[in-house]
Order: structure tokens, then C-alpha cells, then sequence
């Protein structure tokens, strides 16, 4: 079942969240005290896990499988940080950076070839599937497979 998200407008009447990621704290009151502790639900738009999952796990013909450098449930392997379950307006603002040549780094140049080729689309759908566990995404490579 699909579940469509609407953000308020300016004159009052509601915006689908469309391609966004729309990320909303669980417990306001946690949220609002600053405990890093805090939980948040992430929506994404309708589809964007099937497809992340293709090119999370395959590549789907665009890029890379994020696992031959994140490690196998992407938590990380050497040096290279781990994604699984990171925010995801972070790691697509990461993503995004790369692609435009923003983010600068000694890994830099790796990520940028690896999101040369996928639209902004194309991250978010990546995302969408990054925010889940490591164990949801294992149990996900599994069956795509």
C-alpha cells in the first residue's frame, strides 16, 4: 500500500512531497530538547525503494553496487565509512555533492564516478534504500538476487 505525504503550502492547502525525502522526528519533544537520540520516520516518494534497491544491488546498468566499497550490508569496509542507516537528507546531500563536484576529498573522485551517471531521481531512490538497516537491506539483496 502506497501512503502519500503532503507538506502545508503557503496559502494553506497541502503538496504532495512529490520527488523529495521528507524526514520527521518521531517524539517532537526529544526532537526539540536535542537528544541525539532522537528517531526520525523518513518518507520517500512512491517507488523509490524498488528502484534503489536495483541499483544498490546491481547497479541497474548506471553505476556501481554500493556494496563492493561500503562492504556486503554496507557498514562500512577499511576506510571506507559505512551507509546503512544514515539520514537520509544527509547522504543524498553527499551524494549530490559529488556528482557537482562540490565535496572534495581523497575519496572524492571515486564517488564522483560513481554518481556520474544517476539523476537527482536516481539519488533519492538511493537513499531510500540506505536509510534501512544493514539486516533489512541483507535480507532485500538476498531476494533480489
Amino acid at each position: 500500500m502506497a501512503w502519500l505525504v503532503y507538506a502545508a503550502s503557503k496559502d494553506g492547502g497541502s503538496e504532495s512531497i512529490g520527488g523529495r525525502i521528507v524526514e520527521v522526528p518521531d517524539d517532537l519533544d526529544q526532537f526539540e530538547a536535542y537528544d541525539s537520540h532522537s528517531e526520525f520516520t523518513a518518507y520517500v516518494p512512491v517507488g523509490s525503494i524498488a528502484k534503489g534497491e536495483a541499483l544498490v544491488t546491481s547497479g541497474a546498468g548506471k553505476t556501481v553496487q554500493c556494496g563492493i566499497c561500503h562492504g556486503p550490508d554496507l557498514t562500512g569496509l577499511g576506510p571506507i565509512p559505512g551507509i546503512a542507516g544514515r539520514s537520509p537528507s544527509y547522504i543524498v546531500r553527499q551524494l549530490y555533492d559529488f556528482k557537482h563536484g562540490t565535496r572534495t576529498g581523497p575519496w572524492s573522485p571515486l564517488m564522483a564516478g560513481v554518481v556520474a551517471n544517476l539523476s537527482e531521481e536516481d539519488l533519492v531512490s538511493v537513499e531510500a534504500v540506505q536509510m534501512i538497516s544493514a539486516e533489512e537491506f541483507w535480507i532485500a539483496s538476498l531476494r533480489l538476487q
